[in-house]
């Protein structure tokens, strides 16, 4: 993990339409709805509401009735990760769904209406790794950042960042920041001056049984009381907690596999 969103007030910072590119929502498809929402609930005190089901049962997570993410019933005729998966704001699904084809991505799902909150796409890079395009309409996105719980970076995990980082600097127009580094190749994504995502190739490190994928960090007040949490749930922790630039970081799975990251921000 690079650079992280600037602090918030007390409350969390509410956002009005997102830019085109910006992370905007996040969202995981899983085998067991009722089960999830209860690690998320007990982990992060979200409460739920019900969604748009153009893919299946869905509901959204909230936090003092703001919302921060969503969670959907995997179809049984969809092959989609059991992952959280980032959604980009686009002004033009179909265009960005297009680009995205011609580009050498793929789009494996839509694009198609959800009710009237929106327009969206899963698609997947050059890589393999799978990631969302929303077209914002009732529903703007992710409501409030922040405070814990609350999704606070996203980051590709993949094997090099030159290649897949043309691809999204060409499909989302982001500017990029590489790392300097003869050991460490990390590529900020940039919109408007402002680091919104990042890419790290990993290479030969990454999971045999995942592949490129993006990952979402979410903000905690104490990460190691959150890893305790994690265990007690059911999930696993992947690597344990430790101290970087950006904070206290740890990342974790929860009981279906899915991989995510904790955050605890500098003291």
């Amino acid at each position: 993990m690079t650079e992280a969103r600037g602090p918030a007030g007390p409350g969390g910072a509410a956002h009005a339409r997102y830019a085109p590119g910006t992370p905007c929502w996040v969202s995981l498809m899983v085998h067991g709805l009722t089960a999830t929402q209860e690690f998320y609930r007990e982990l992060f005190g979200w409460e739920f509401q019900p969604g748009p089901e153009q893919l299946g049962p869905y509901v959204r997570a909230l936090l003092d009735g703001r919302e921060v993410a969503g969670i959907g019933q995997l179809p049984p005729d969809r092959h989609l990760p059991v992952a959280w998966t980032p959604y980009l704001a686009s002004d033009d699904v179909d265009s960005t769904a297009e680009t995205v084809r011609l580009c050498g991505g793929t789009i494996g799902v839509g694009p198609l209406d959800a009710a009237d909150a929106g327009r969206l796409a899963i698609g997947s890079d050059p890589a393999g790794a799978v990631f969302g395009v929303w077209q914002a309409a009732a529903h703007l996105g992710t409501n409030v950042t922040g405070v814990p719980g609350t999704p606070a970076w996203n980051e590709l995990l993949t094997f090099e960042t030159a290649g897949v980082a043309k691809f999204y600097e060409t499909v989302f127009g982001y500017e990029r920041e590489a790392v300097v580094s003869p050991d460490f190749d990390y590529v900020t994504l940039h919109l408007g001056g402002r680091p919104v995502a990042g890419i790290h190739g990993v290479g030969n490190a990454l999971p045999r049984d995942r592949g490129p994928h993006w990952m979402t960090y979410f903000e905690v007040a104490d990460t190691d009381a959150a890893l305790t949490l994690v265990t007690g749930l059911g999930g696993r922790v992947l690597a344990p907690a430790h101290d970087s630039a950006h904070g206290r970081v740890a990342t974790v799975a929860d009981p279906e596999g899915a991989r995510f990251a904790l955050i605890q921000g500098p003291r």
